[in-house]
């Protein structure tokens, strides 16, 4: 596509001369480019060009090509396709944004201007919350504008709606689709089909005085999930000694053939069907009232209710030679990197544990905005601005276990294999795709399959899991400005202040379930079973499915769990910014851009626990601690445009940037540790001091991301669908937040018992002990290079037109080192290569497109065991959208529409593999092993859309 932009230059000597033509005498004046009219994807791709090219700061934008027709099924997934952005998928959809390899929590997400608060466990604000039809684009701020506060350190991404008064029209839009996924459901219980519909009016009142426009949009949108996960691998050969009286002999070798001792088994595997419900209702709400020319004011509302239903059925096993006295026959290994990987064999004495688990979640927004503005006189305009944005989300996320067999089992003192029936199973693994198992006992069988812990080693302890997670967030904010016009090279003087204030906090309940009756295992009334779960594509046959909505509480007991993992869950953050600015815009001859000037006060409070005791078995008794700190940066910014002529232009930018921590990590928790035996190995002297306590936790102290930025670009608009960009940026960042040690007073948290052995040696007890928490530390680089375009072929060829491609790719390589020894250490969001790509044709009222868009692989951070987040190694990922529609033009059918859509065309899988940063089991060569595999299949959708 590059190529083909590049040699528009050669070959558009017409288009080139128009452009010349249509360019004022004054080369003082900004260049003008050749007025297309456009319509449909063309007007939208128009409207983002000009959005592109118009703003002073280096900036990327969507447009919706009309009211309530961004042609996505959300707003992440049009914000993924530009250049230097990529996606992070979730369930198999796109949620949070990545901009120029950057985590998405270094991103500030506003609507209309003002910051959004974050349903997520940090600040990332996860962008299906905002559906598309209810948004009239989207412009992401690559370069600081020294007036918009909350500026992130990669970039901005600022949401917008409509404008009614600016709008000028009268006009009604309606959208209706129909939706499915691809298969049957993979649960019964769950549906595979559902729709989504929207509507939108906008209309002026008053002598065009009074502007008004309502949205609203339904999403019920099914999803499947097909999984597996690896957990890790290891070599077992010789691990179990062969005895006949053992209750699960070895055969006489525990890898057979011999020649597989040495083979990576996968030791512990899952396989689950998921399958999800997503509704989310969603509404706006706009106000704007222009008496006279001299005031203005603009009321915006926004409400969202996104509730997510997931039931996932399936099997989990441990294939450890550690575990069962397990041995493996009959195995094939093959040399991968070096290494022997088992590709198939036969498990002895598995032990599948039945897992049936109900997710629920719930995302609740609200947002609104008053802005006014006042012409004070020919020359001073003042501009006020109230807003506030909350944010609450709750979920339920319990886990059950079930197996073959019926017993006491997973009590205290109890003869470990009781309930627990021991299978053979058949493997075949790949390297890229799902595992082939071949079970011999039938656990779709409710005679025989029966409720409880069947884990080895003695059991989990519980026969299930439930766990609360809420989020709540809130944000205050109050802006006011001021902008005076001048003569002369410095033209207008923008200065003002704004404050927000920010609070967010964390509460996680967690349950231990129990089996009523003494944990005794019981088999499941019939009348709590729904259809059984098919695992065919994995080979492994049926499950037991259960409708945990009504059998919950009918099997189950709830113990609540208050252990230090708890505590260090919950907590509160409460910050103040207060940012004055200053900004001058200019321009003379062919330049112009501004320079500005940020001072940002800043304040941070977070409340948390220190827990209070280490005694194994003991109550723990936490102790409130609140801990903040007072912060000030000064950001200076530049934007310069020197225009070229004939449509093209240089760019550069400079600027400070900064974005605040992580909130998880700015917890004030602190989770302490006892070493009672570090007087072991060496003779402690009476009277000497010994440093036995360590801890973790949280940093209620950190500092600021702090970065330098560097822009530099070349633009180049042949007309209103064809350009061409080239541009590099450079990112220093002063400092990076990871984890290191320091030192913690533990002067008041008693001593445990083990202590006696210390005390008894003579030896002195340091309270000071060494403490591990984030951290400001050394940073690094981080540099790329972006090139988009797109190209209407029409302008080549008038035959052509209606014919175009659009699309990017992205270049970004880092040398930050977050590791105290210096080991390269990927951050997160950071993939090296990005591109996006998108042919499409309209003409005569008939619509055709299909996007590719593609993700090198990357560090992302996933939610993990016991609702915690943590980040593994995400493979390369790619995605193809395609759509095809008609649009009415005349007749009694004008602006009616067809359309007919299919996402995720190849059915492109989501892959993690073990290990991240260089870590896990790898093979010689140090090549990775794979770990996640999922597929959620095609989704189609046929609807008709109508604008009057």
């Amino acid at each position: 596509m590059t190529a083909s932009l590049l040699a528009l230059a050669a070959g558009l000597p017409g288009a080139a001369l128009a452009q010349q033509a249509t360019e004022p005498a004054d080369a003082s004046q900004p260049t003008e480019v050749e007025e297309i009219v456009v319509t449909g994807l063309r007007r939208g791709l128009a409207d983002s060009i000009a959005t592109k090219r118009n703003e002073t700061s280096i900036v990327e934008a969507v447009s919706a090509e009309d009211i309530g027709k961004l042609p996505d099924v959300s707003i992440a997934e049009s914000i993924a396709r530009l250049p230097g952005l990529a996606a992070q998928r979730v369930n198999g959809r796109a949620q949070v944004i990545s901009i120029r390899g950057l985590a998405p929590d270094f991103t500030t997400t506003l609507l209309n201007g003002r910051q959004q608060a974050s349903s997520g466990d940090n600040r990332a604000v996860e962008f299906d919350q905002y559906p598309s039809e209810l948004l009239s684009g989207v412009v992401i701020y690559k370069s600081p504008d020294a007036e918009i506060s909350g500026m992130g350190l990669s970039g901005t991404a600022d949401l917008r709606t409509v404008r009614p008064l600016e709008f000028g029209d009268r006009a009604l839009a309606m959208n209706l689709r129909g939706e499915m996924t691809e298969g049957d459901a993979l649960n019964d219980d769950m549906r595979n089909y559902g729709g989504r519909f929207s509507i939108s009016y906008i209309d002026q009142f008053m002598d065009d005085t009074l502007g008004v426009a309502f949205g609203y949009a339904h999403l019920d949108s099914p999803s499947q999930n097909q999984h597996f996960k690896a957990y890790n691998y290891e070599a077992f050969g010789g691990v179990c000694q062969p005895n006949p009286d053992d209750v699960a002999p070895c055969s006489p070798n525990t890898v057979t053939p011999d020649a597989a001792d040495a083979a990576l088994i996968v030791n512990g595997q899952e396989i689950f069907a998921t399958s999800r419900l997503n509704q989310r209702d969603a509404a706006i709400g706009i106000i704007e009232w222009r008496p006279n020319d001299r005031l203005r004011s603009v009321l915006d509302l926004y409400y969202s209710k996104f509730d997510q239903e997931a039931a996932t059925r399936g099997a989990q096993w441990f294939s450890n030679g550690w575990a069962d006295g397990a041995y493996f026959t009959d195995v094939v290994a093959e040399d991968v990197g070096g290494s022997l990987i088992a590709r198939s064999g036969t498990h002895h004495n598995a032990v599948p544990i039945i897992r049936n688990d109900y997710n629920t979640r719930q995302d609740e927004i609200f947002s609104a905005g008053l802005n006014t503005e006042y012409q004070l006189s020919d020359r001073t305009r003042i501009v006020a601005d109230l807003s506030y944005s909350t944010n609450q989300r709750t979920e339920q996320i319990l886990e059950t276990y079930a197996g073959y067999g019926q017993g006491v089992g997973g009590v205290s003192g109890a003869t470990p294999d009781v309930g627990r029936t021991y299978d053979v199973i058949d493997f075949v693994i790949n390297d890229d795709g799902y595992p082939t198992y071949s079970e011999g006992l039938d656990y779709a069988d409710a005679s025989q399959v029966t409720l409880g812990d069947r884990a080895p080693w003695g059991g989990w302890a519980h026969d299930g899991a439930i766990r609360f997670p809420d989020v709540e967030e809130s944000i205050l904010a109050f802006d006011v400005k001021g902008e005076t016009t001048m003569d002369g090279f410095f033209h207008t003087l923008t200065y003002g202040v704004n404050w927000a204030n920010r609070d967010k906090s964390k509460r996680v309940d967690d349950f231990d379930l129990f089996l009523k009756n003494g944990r005794q295992q019981v088999l499941v009334d019939p009348q709590y079973l729904v259809t059984p779960t098919s695992l065919d594509w994995a080979g492994f046959g049926e499950v037991l499915s259960i409708d945990l909505e009504r059998a919950l509480d009918v099997y189950y007991d709830r113990a609540p769990i208050l252990d230090a993992n708890f505590y260090d869950k919950n907590w509160d953050i409460e910050e103040e910014v207060t940012t004055a600015f200053v900004k001058l815009d200019f321009e003379g001859g062919n330049w112009r851009g501004n320079v500005g000037m940020q001072f940002v006060g800043q304040h941070q409070e977070s409340t948390g626990v220190v827990i209070n005791g280490t005694e194994a078995g003991q109550p723990i008794v936490p102790t409130s601690v609140t801990k903040g700190a007072d912060y000030l940066d000064i950001l200076p910014s530049l934007n310069l445009i020197y225009d070229l002529g004939r449509g093209q232009r240089i760019r550069f930018a400079a600027s400070r940037t900064m974005a605040r921590p992580r909130m998880d990590e700015m917890r004030a928790n602190v989770t302490p540790g006892f070493n009672s035996l570090v007087c072991t190995g060496q003779s402690c002297q009476p009277g000497q001091v010994v440093n036995p306590w360590s801890a973790s936790g949280g940093n209620p102290e950190l500092e600021p991301w702090r970065a330098n930025a560097f822009d530099l670009a070349y633009e180049w608009y042949v007309d209103a669908t064809t350009y061409l960009s080239i541009a590099g940026f450079y990112k220093d960042l002063e400092s990076y937040i990871y984890v290191q040690n320091g030192t913690f007073d533990f002067t008041g948290i008693p001593l445990p018992s083990t202590a006696s052995a210390i005390l008894e040696t003579g030896a002195i007890i340091s309270p000071i002990g060494q403490i591990s928490l984030p951290a400001n530390g050394d940073g690094g680089t981080v540099q790329g290079l972006e090139i988009s375009g797109a190209l209407n072929f029409g302008t080549v060829w008038e035959p052509l037109d209606g014919l175009g491609v659009l699309g990017s790719i992205s270049f970004t390589e880092s040398d930050l080192n977050p590791a105290p020894d210096g080991q390269t250490v990927r951050i997160p969001g950071l993939s090296g290569t990005v591109y996006n790509i998108t042919g499409y044709y309209e003409r005569n009222g008939f619509q055709a497109r299909i996007s590719k868009r593609f993700r090198e692989a990357f560090k992302g951070e996933v939610v993990q065991l016991f609702a915690t987040r943590g980040y593994t190694e995400i493979l390369d990922d790619e995605q193809i959208d395609a759509q095809i529609g008609y649009t009415f033009e005349e007749g009694p059918l004008e602006g009616l529409g067809l359309l007919f859509q299919v996402n995720n065309l190849t059915n492109s899988p989501y892959r993690t593999r073990i290990g991240i940063d260089g870590g896990g089991v790898t093979t010689a060569d140090g090549g990775a092993l794979p770990e996640t595999y999922e597929e959620y299949g095609r989704q189609f959708l046929f609807g008709v859309n109508y604008r009057f």
